[in-house]
């Protein structure tokens, strides 16, 4: 009977021991929370900017934004490891919908250093045709002539012209297509962006990802576009495609979050 008392003593010192050393080893963790900001240079434009002729490009022309919607894919975060943490299989953000710029991802993470990862756009494999019922709802399909999938972003205004007129133009990013030789040869211009080093800890502004979306960089860097040359018609741009996804590389950022002092 001693025996078995001291026996069963241990195991239960064992038990509680271990338990207290799994509680002080798990990792914390936090709700990751992702809003999307759209700047032009380091100004934000908001509703109340639109359709304003308000901006300048880096070519010089006087241009508004009337409207802009983006679809970013495989939004996730790698740590120092290599273990990926999916937030979103895809996002479609609408300047005029204040609901696509904030996303409670319900996806809980270890505190700790990750770099931020995403696609913008659909990569090819994952550009399927009539596949996603809500894109679907949106207007966002790409018409079969020109390989059909998704639309990566629309992009529309009105600028100033050479001759001082007021011209609207249309700059849609999509899978480039190229028919010069009679057949459809598609190339995909979606391209993965990193938001580089985030760090999680455990303060007021946690797991809340801000990326920031700089609409000057489409026309700027490193093609700086001429908008009296390529202004409409560019879906069918096979050239205009592959040069648009050049600049789309310095469209983004990380921001910062806005904390609220309650002080």
């Amino acid at each position: 009977m001693k025996n078995w008392a001291t026996l069963m003593l241990l195991s239960v010192v064992f038990f509680y021991g271990c338990s207290n050393d799994d509680e002080e080893t798990a990792p914390e963790t936090t709700p990751v929370s992702v809003s999307i900001r759209s700047l032009w240079d380091d100004l934000d434009v908001t509703t109340a900017d639109l359709d304003d002729i308000k901006y300048t490009n880096a070519h010089g022309e006087m241009m508004s934004i009337n409207r802009l919607r983006f679809l970013i894919s495989d939004l996730r975060l790698r740590n120092t490891e290599g273990e990926e943490f999916l937030l979103s299989d895809y996002h479609l953000y609408s300047i005029t919908d204040l609901e696509s710029a904030f996303s409670q991802t319900g996806v809980e993470v270890p505190l700790g250093t990750y770099e931020v990862l995403f696609t913008f756009g659909f990569r090819a494999e994952d550009n399927i045709d009539g596949a996603y019922p809500d894109l679907n709802l949106a207007n966002w399909n790409v018409p079969e002539m020109l390989g059909g999938g998704y639309h990566y972003m629309q992009l529309e205004g009105e600028y100033i012209n050479d001759a001082a007129e007021v011209t609207a133009y249309q700059f849609h990013t999509i899978l480039a297509a190229d028919m010069s030789s009679g057949s459809l040869v598609l190339t995909d211009t979606s391209f993965e962006v990193s938001l580089g080093s985030w760090t999680i800890d455990d303060d007021q502004a946690g797991g809340s990802l801000v990326i920031l979306a700089d609409i000057s960089e489409w026309f700027e860097n490193p093609v700086e576009w001429n908008l009296n040359e390529l202004y409409t018609m560019l879906m069918p741009n096979y050239d205009a495609q592959l040069m648009m996804a050049q600049n789309g590389r310095s469209v983004f950022r990380r921001g910062e979050p806005f904390i609220l002092n309650n002080d």
